[in-house]
């Protein structure tokens, strides 16, 4: 459960951080700039609440550089959700091949 608690939280945390970040380019892409950073401030303020204790109980169970590496995979696998199921892109042969990278980073930072 101690690995297991910060992983959940990095993954809620980046659907938030995800819609911060992106979600304005649909919802709010003829407002304003300054409404789509007011928004995206106020859905970050969520993702901050869930990252810090993630990151917190993350670094008592896993190295540095192991908590980063996961929550980059993380983020990859919530942002190609994000854009297939919202934004309707579809996910690119290169996108994949990206991805397969950050697991061949998190064999080589979780082996020993």
């Amino acid at each position: 459960m101690k690995y297991f608690s910060p992983l959940i939280l990095l993954t809620f945390s980046n659907v938030f951080m995800t819609f911060a970040w992106y979600g304005h380019l649909k919802n709010f892409k003829t407002s304003p700039l300054w409404i789509a950073i007011l928004v995206s401030w106020g859905i970050a303020f969520f993702e901050y609440c869930l990252q810090v204790p993630a990151n917190r109980m993350g670094s008592s169970v896993l190295t540095l550089s192991q908590l980063k590496i996961s929550q980059e995979i993380i983020t990859m696998l919530v942002f190609a959700a994000f854009s297939v199921f919202y934004m309707k892109v579809p996910i690119t042969r290169n996108y994949l091949y990206a991805s397969m990278c950050l697991l061949a980073a998190a064999f080589f930072l979780f082996r020993d």
